[in-house]
């Protein structure tokens, strides 16, 4: 059991390094993403600026903010099409690979979990194993949260993570609205 969880960690290393691989050769050394990731990186740095030199009410400052925020949420839209084009190659990657090695460890359990995951996610931590120890943890699910820590730490590693300017800037779908960010 300790061999095949050691083996999933390096399987998801291993295939984090080559989605990052695929990733640069297909987006990163482009000059369309490096140029609207400079651009991203720029218009966040100024309106970050703009936010903390005008706490004041006037009516013109709200409106270059206002601006300004909508310049960067149409790069950061953009940015994200240039690398929406690669994901779909990954994912068709992605998705043999995860095939193949899911026929590999069918059936078997590949470690032991501390806790008995909540009924939602039962059904991929138990995935194909016999028995009713919710405990079993199956391939995938093991697979999915080595991948998840993996990557992103990887991205950092190797510089391709968006910068903390942009992160802050652009909130994403579980942040608050710009709005209630100010405050």
């Amino acid at each position: 059991m300790l061999a095949d969880s050691l083996l999933i960690v390096f399987i998801s290393i291993c295939t984090a390094f080559l989605g990052e691989g695929l990733t640069w050769l297909l987006v990163y050394r482009t000059e369309k993403y490096k140029k609207l990731k400079a651009e991203v990186e720029k218009q966040s740095k100024k309106l970050e600026k703009q936010k903390e030199s005008g706490e004041s009410s006037d009516r013109s400052h709200k409106k270059k903010i206002e601006r300004q925020e909508e310049k960067l949420k149409n790069n950061s839209r953009d940015l994200s099409l240039v690398k929406m084009k690669s994901m779909f190659a990954i994912g068709f990657a992605f998705t043999a690979l995860l095939s193949m090695f899911n026929s590999i460890f069918d059936g078997r359990v590949v470690a032991k979990l501390p806790f008995v995951p909540i009924s939602l996610l039962q059904g991929i931590s138990h995935r194909n194993l016999a028995g009713e120890d919710y405990t079993d943890c199956s391939f995938i699910f093991l697979y999915i949260l080595c991948t998840m820590s993996i990557r992103q730490n990887i991205q950092k590693l190797l510089g391709l993570a968006p910068s903390r300017a942009a992160s802050k800037q652009s909130s994403g779908i579980f942040g608050p609205p710009p709005q209630w960010a100010q405050k």
